[in-house]
């Protein structure tokens, strides 16, 4: 009688067993940010209105139109005068760059980033698992993954990935690598490194879809220590619950809208195209109908879906169509189910543009705002300074929740919603400024120091010698 009760038991015990084994592994697939540091470059290599007069002189291929296309990007790009650039500038020598500059570059960040990441969370070099390092615009074998293990002398079993040309949204991809390697391995440390390479890539033509990339871009990175340890979870930061990610380079009007190339007078830069804002639209509209179901509770999709069909019921019967331009509403109240929006610092554009898709107030976008005036676009890494911004402001509180959305070269837009896992304060590399911001005003002083320009004839027209 026993051994049948037995006999009866067993099949409910193995069904425990796996639904146990299978909880046990998912939460061994979990993935916690343990700590992250943004860098800050050294104060004489900040960019202010003086300084870049004199680099955009340098240039001797523009003229008036182009001085005053410049000026007019450059006022109202949203970045002020405490940005940085590589150290290849200010010896005045972007246009004949070498490939040791660009190496220096990055060795500079890694070497302040990392180095002060892994002795803040007590992590030695050599316990580190998985390193993802992600830099678009430089390759130089060995890779720049290889030159961070060969200076920190990690482990000879160390997995590496090294991503190159993969934009502004790269830092979200080395993100799902982490992701993904979590999955077949437990109890490990990974090293995410994000940044980008400028001293080669200063454009030096006159081709004003290019010159524009010199007004917004600047340096800066960004080291993230992660790990899947469920001990180690009471000193995790953000916990990862969704990634998505949309590529849409099989369109072509998408793939060649944002894209490095030559200028008619063989001029490297990277190009910018008029229908970029449409190809980031439609690539943002396609990352929110994946991820909203994932992030949104279930009350607000119901509410969408109804007040979507009574709105397609009034329009049904209508023979005329509309048409929009520029940014769409999504229609949904995101802040149903997230509580702070980290927005990639592509440009002004880019943040008013998700704001009013987004329905976003000023508070919201504030972060966003912030970080492109104080460090300007820093690609792929930009992301961790928003973030860092709301952490230096202390808004980040346990169980509150932070979507990420990126854009980048491809076309891609890629988004990740995180859980904060405990209270936030410490200012990163906001610590020593954060009271002055928001400042009173965003308006930078180019427009006051060049504004003359705007009433120069072209044909008298001549650059005034210092």
């Amino acid at each position: 009688m026993e051994l049948f009760s037995f006999l009866l038991l067993l099949p409910v015990l193995l069904v425990l067993l796996k639904i146990w084994k299978w909880v046990n592994d998912k939460r061994d697939q979990e993935c916690y940010i343990l700590d992250y540091q943004c860098y800050k470059p050294a104060d004489d290599r900040m960019v202010g209105t003086e300084f870049s007069g004199e680099v955009i002189k340098r240039n001797k291929n523009l003229g008036l139109n182009e001085y005053k296309f410049l000026l007019k990007a450059i006022v109202n790009s949203g970045i002020g005068e405490q940005t940085y650039a590589p150290r290849i500038m200010f010896s005045g020598r972007e246009e004949t760059p070498t490939l040791a500059d660009g190496i220096l570059e990055m060795e500079e960040f890694f070497q302040d980033s990392i180095g002060k990441l892994l002795s803040r969370a007590g992590v030695s070099p050599h316990e580190i698992d998985l390193l993802v390092v992600n830099v678009s615009m430089i390759t130089a074998p060995p890779c720049l993954s290889s030159r961070i293990i060969n200076h920190y002398k990690m482990r000879q079993d160390i997995k590496c990935f090294n991503l190159t040309g993969m934009g502004c949204s790269a830092s979200l991809i080395s993100l799902d690598i982490v992701r993904n390697v979590f999955k077949s391995y437990k109890n490990k440390y990974a090293l995410l490194v994000t940044s980008e390479s400028l001293s080669p890539n200063w454009y030096a033509g006159n081709d004003r879809s290019m010159i524009l990339a010199n007004c917004l871009f600047r340096s800066g990175g960004c080291a993230i220590l992660l790990t899947n340890n469920k001990s180690l979870k009471h000193r995790a930061m953000f916990k990862l619950k969704c990634l998505v990610r949309t590529h849409h380079g099989a369109r072509d009007e998408s793939y060649n809208c944002c894209i490095q190339r030559e200028d008619e007078i063989g001029k490297v830069g990277f190009y910018l195209g008029k229908n970029l804002p449409k190809a980031a639209t439609r690539s943002f509209v396609d990352n929110l109908r994946v991820i909203t179901p994932k992030i949104l509770p279930v009350t607000e999709l119901v509410r969408f879906m109804v007040v979507s069909l009574v709105k397609k019921w009034n329009r049904h019967g209508s023979t005329k169509g509309t048409t929009t331009q520029g940014p769409i509403k999504a229609g949904v109240n995101f802040k149903s189910g997230v509580d702070h929006f980290c927005i990639h610092t592509g440009g002004k554009a880019v943040i008013d543009g998700i704001g009013f898709s987004l329905d976003l107030t000023e508070y919201d976008l504030e972060p966003a705002r912030m970080t492109l005036h104080r460090f300007g676009n820093t690609s792929a890494s930009s992301l961790w300074y928003v973030l860092a911004y709301m952490e230096a402001k202390k808004r980040l509180k346990k169980g509150d929740k932070v979507l990420m959305i990126s854009f980048g070269a491809g076309f891609k837009c890629n988004s990740c919603l995180w859980e904060i896992v405990r209270d936030l304060e410490d200012g990163n590399v906001w610590k020593d400024e954060i009271k002055n911001y928001p400042p009173k005003t965003l308006v930078n002083p180019y427009m006051e120091k060049y504004g003359w320009i705007q009433d120069e004839d072209p044909s008298t027209f001549k650059i005034p010698e210092e």
